[in-house]
């Protein structure tokens, strides 16, 4: 866990220093832009492929962006469309994580969900749902009557539900510290506050400017910031999480016609005062435009939240204050009034004033209101004609469940 000003030192004693005028410049094997979730599991399998990997990160610590402000449940693959990256990988990637958690003692639990219909005109969605979900490989899926659920659940209404056994939580942090754990004990350099502010792909390949996040904080935006640092790795694997977009977008050399609009997403959490829990299963509405609707989500302390909804916020054009991880995520008190009467659709002895205020997250999304959703976007030479470049995309939910499997998808594919 290095500071900036000894990264350089570190390559160089790992021999793979370079010799130019001004800003050190230093070869690198394999830099990884953030230490999400994802990019910490990513860092870990090109460790254990052999790769020397430099994981820099904005922030002071690991996953303190969408990583950390998220239901940290483990998604089954119900919604995503079949043959589409967020199904696979979702559907793989909950398989190995709940493997990995096992096999590391993750603290995670297995909950079981159920995804429940309030009116008539929503039980063919369900039939929608359970078919998407078998064309995925999701095949345990149940539909059952209202009245089972209402047995299993007895403070629910609903007329149907599917019950989704696999459907799980996990310690979120707990499952970063292990994959950081296992990628710094197999080499890897990892460098808190250290921003990528730039790239450059010339003839040389990939040219990384990174300086300390301390010197952006006072920026002046819209004028020029000097390298610190210059890295030239042979992968460069852009895992930003929400301010990935915005990197590549300042990526010299990448034709823009494949960097996609960004649209950001906030939604807030709230917690339920009273201290035993109504549920012992996750409860989910039908998805709704921007998410999967406002839900019940349970973690390892028992402790309820509701949540996320969705509110599209305007994240892209301060692009420092982006690489800073500076959004908003206050939670506004009074947005507990439109969460009541979503929740009373299948929890009706909600109580007044039982909402407290949790924390909120934002959401990297590739599509903005209004338009469906899209899928992950993992975009290599194979697509951009850059070697040695690999971008993700809106990597939002499942994105937490997917980690695993997103990393081995890059390696084989992408490493050479």
């Amino acid at each position: 866990m290095l500071p900036l000003r000894r990264l350089a030192g570190a390559c160089r004693r790992r021999g793979l220093a370079g010799i130019a005028p001004g800003a050190p410049r230093e070869a690198a094997d394999a830099v990884v832009v953030g230490a999400g979730v994802v990019g910490l599991a990513v860092a870990r399998a090109l460790a254990m492929a052999g790769c020397e990997v430099v994981v820099v990160e904005a922030a002071p610590s690991f996953g303190t962006g969408t990583s950390s402000r998220n239901s940290e449940v483990i998604h089954a693959g119900i919604y995503y469309p079949p043959g589409s990256l967020k199904a696979s990988l979702c559907v793989r990637g909950r398989e190995m994580l709940y493997k990995y958690c096992a096999e590391r003692e993750i603290p995670h639990k297995q909950l079981g969900k159920l995804i429940v219909a309030t009116g008539v005109a929503e039980t063919a969605k369900l039939d929608m749902l359970l078919k998407n979900a078998k064309e995925n490989g999701v095949d345990d899926l149940q539909m059952i009557e209202g009245s089972e659920a209402m047995e299993m659940e007895p403070e629910l209404r609903c007329l149907k539900a599917l019950l989704s056994p696999r459907t799980g939580i996990v310690d979120s942090h707990s499952l970063m510290l292990s994959l950081l754990a296992d990628a710094e004990n197999l080499g890897t350099t990892i460098s808190y506050n250290t921003t990528v502010t730039n790239g450059y792909i010339g003839d040389e390949g990939l040219e990384l400017h990174i300086s300390e996040s301390k010197a952006l904080e006072n920026h002046s935006v819209g004028s020029p910031v000097s390298p610190q640092l210059i890295l030239l790795p042979k992968l460069l694997i852009n895992s930003a999480g929400l301010s990935a977009v915005p990197l590549a977008k300042r990526f010299h050399g990448l034709n823009q016609v494949f960097v996609p609009p960004a649209y950001y997403a906030r939604g807030c959490y709230f917690t339920l005062s009273q201290t035993k829990s109504p549920f012992s299963h996750l409860i989910y509405p039908l998805p709704e435009d921007g998410g999967i609707g406002v839900h019940v989500t349970l973690d390892l302390n028992g402790v309820v939240r509701f949540g996320p909804d969705v509110e599209w916020i305007d994240g892209g054009k301060d692009v420092t204050s982006c690489f800073l991880n500076r959004f908003d995520y206050s939670v506004n008190p009074t947005r507990c009034s439109k969460f009541y009467p979503v929740i009373r659709k299948y929890f009706p002895n909600l109580k007044d004033d039982s909402l407290e205020p949790g924390y909120s997250g934002i959401r990297p999304k590739l599509s903005g209101p209004g338009q469906p959703p899209s899928d992950f976007v993992i975009q290599g030479e194979d697509i951009h004609s850059v070697p040695g470049l690999v971008n993700l995309f809106g990597i939002e939910s499942p994105g937490l469940t997917s980690s695993l499997a997103i990393a081995q998808y890059i390696v084989s594919r992408y490493l050479r």
